[in-house]
């Protein structure tokens, strides 16, 4: 018995290394945590500018994962399919191309969001004379940079979800002649409610989160478009790094809530 254990152990260098690499992710939200200005983080926290990136970002975030999910349901629901069906070539790229945004650097997508929307854009000139205004001049150009970063988390949680859901349930609703409107409504999506639930809560703490297709895209406008994210950067070059810090904690407390609310399940939905 103590060799089988000794023979399960990893090897040393294993031990090390990982630990390393623990050490690497853990290490700087630990400095974070240590050297927090906790004295003043009331009074940092709400400065007006604190609190207008603060209401910023929390809107925009809300809204971005609003609109992920509007569109986003019905795109995991494309890309899932019927499971007992191999997936087709259509399903493979469409699959491909939701991943891109995950995988693209942000300033990349803002670089692409403003070659599509910005001034000079495909299709700036026909929104400019919908809205009165490009959409890089308003928060709304916030919301479609986190959007284009966020709603791929949020498909690939619900296609999981809808990989794994038991696929019975709408058989039976289909022989008691239920249409597939209300199949879905009245079946799938609660069956795949908790993948659902997944899905937007990282799709909101990634677009809480987002800022170089952000930045890029819709600049950084005090009381405009100016996103936590954003602040903190701000007030880094400006050399108050307490009040960075301070931001930064708004931001790991968001990410630890969503987390430990989502536990293991947020992991097979994203590295599907």
């Amino acid at each position: 018995m103590t060799r089988a254990r000794r023979g399960a152990r990893p090897p040393l260098a294993v031990i090390v290394l990982g630990s390393i690499g623990l050490a690497l992710l853990v290490g700087p939200l630990i400095a974070i945590v240590v050297r927090a200005p906790w004295a003043r983080l009331i009074e940092l926290l709400s400065s007006d500018t604190s609190l207008q990136a603060l209401g910023i970002s929390l809107g925009t975030a809300a809204a971005a994962t609003g609109l992920s999910a509007l569109l986003g349901v019905p795109l995991a629901l494309l890309l899932a399919g019927d499971p007992e069906e191999p997936p087709g070539l259509g399903r493979r790229v469409m699959r491909s191309l939701v991943t891109v945004p995950v995988v693209l650097p942000p300033v990349v997508g803002g670089v692409a969001l403003v070659a599509l929307l910005g001034e000079g854009g495909l299709v700036s000139e026909p929104i400019a004379a919908l809205l009165g205004a490009t959409p890089p001049t308003s928060a709304g150009a916030v919301v479609l940079a986190q959007t284009f970063v966020a709603m791929p988390f949020l498909v690939f949680a619900i296609e999981g979800a809808l990989r794994g859901a038991d696929r019975r349930f709408d058989l039976v609703a289909a022989t008691l002649g239920l249409t597939p409107g209300r199949r879905l409504l009245r079946v799938t999506l609660p069956l795949i409610a908790p993948g659902i639930a997944a899905g937007t809560a990282l799709s909101f703490a990634r677009a809480l989160g987002e800022y170089g297709a952000t930045v890029t895209f819709a600049t950084s406008i005090p009381g405009i478009t100016q996103t936590l994210p954003m602040a903190i950067y701000a007030r880094l070059a400006e050399g108050d790094r307490d009040a960075a810090i301070a931001l930064s904690l708004v931001l790991i407390a968001v990410s630890v809530v969503v987390l430990v609310a989502l536990r293991d399940r947020w992991v097979p939905g994203v590295v599907r």
